[in-house]
């Protein structure tokens, strides 16, 4: 348990306390109104109880604070409870956006029954580690549908290299996948150049590239991704939607395919 975390949760019961201490003074200025030669004590009276109730909470999280972690799970809990309804409701309302852009690439099965959506960025090592899952997973599943959304946040390298494979993906799209590959799981750092030197060892054209490059279509693309990321609270790469559900990480190749398993059995 962090330390933010504790202090989250002591938040917390210090807040019950101090509704039970505006309740307790509320009661102590009803007595004083109907008193009026004593209504000078009230101030005295409320101070009093502040500072008994703030000692008995103080005492109380000394002698307990296990409490403290049972009121930071439970308040995690709703967190993720509420993140997840939200994230429901904003998948049911973009699925085309989401599972059935044309500025995306699929891989796999095109016409798979589960579909796969992963947020993904050149330059994260998190997603160059979960490449071999998504082989893995295409290879075992013939009914897999694999999207791929280009986010990248990893800076102004990452933006120029996704730039340069939009392009490559409008011009080459049957040669996409393997450019994906060799870019997402080459060594060193993803930029323009080394984007461009495999679009170009793939057969690309490099002068029809950047000008594709300058295209409102990528633009858009971008924009469309970071919108639906926003929404979804995705913050991080590798980011997965599976089903109804934000399944940010990577997690592997067992774990999804137990996801996919899931809806087929629905």
């Amino acid at each position: 348990m962090t330390k933010v975390a504790l202090i989250g949760a002591a938040a917390c019961i210090v807040g019950v306390a101090a509704l039970a201490l505006g309740y307790q003074a509320g009661r102590s200025d009803v007595v004083v109104a109907s008193a009026a030669p004593e209504m000078m004590s009230s101030t005295t009276a409320s101070t009093t109880d502040r500072a008994e109730i703030e000692g008995i909470v103080r005492n109380y999280l000394i002698n307990n604070p296990e409490v403290m972690i049972e009121v930071q799970t439970a308040l995690n809990a709703k967190q993720e409870a509420a993140q997840k309804e939200a994230s429901t409701e904003v998948i049911s309302e973009n699925r085309d956006k989401i599972f059935q852009s044309p500025m995306d690439a699929v891989f796999g099965n095109p016409k798979g029954d589960v579909t796969i959506v992963e947020f993904f960025d050149y330059n994260c090592g998190y997603c160059k580690k979960a490449l071999p899952d998504m082989d893995a997973l295409l290879k075992s599943d013939p009914n897999l549908r694999f999207v791929m959304k280009e986010f990248p946040i990893l800076g102004a390298d990452s933006t120029r290299a996704h730039i340069v494979a939009k392009a490559f993906k409008a011009l080459m799209p049957d040669k996409y996948l393997e450019f994906h590959r060799d870019l997402l799981g080459g060594e060193g750092r993803a930029t323009e150049a080394s984007a461009m030197a495999i679009a170009v060892k793939l057969g690309a054209n490099e002068a029809q590239i950047r000008e594709k490059m300058l295209s409102p279509e990528v633009t858009k693309a971008f924009n469309e991704n970071f919108e639906l990321a926003n929404s979804l609270s995705i913050t991080g790469t590798p980011s997965y939607v599976v089903g109804n559900e934000v399944v940010p990480g990577a997690l592997g190749a067992d774990v999804l395919a137990e996801k996919i398993s899931h809806i087929r059995n629905k």
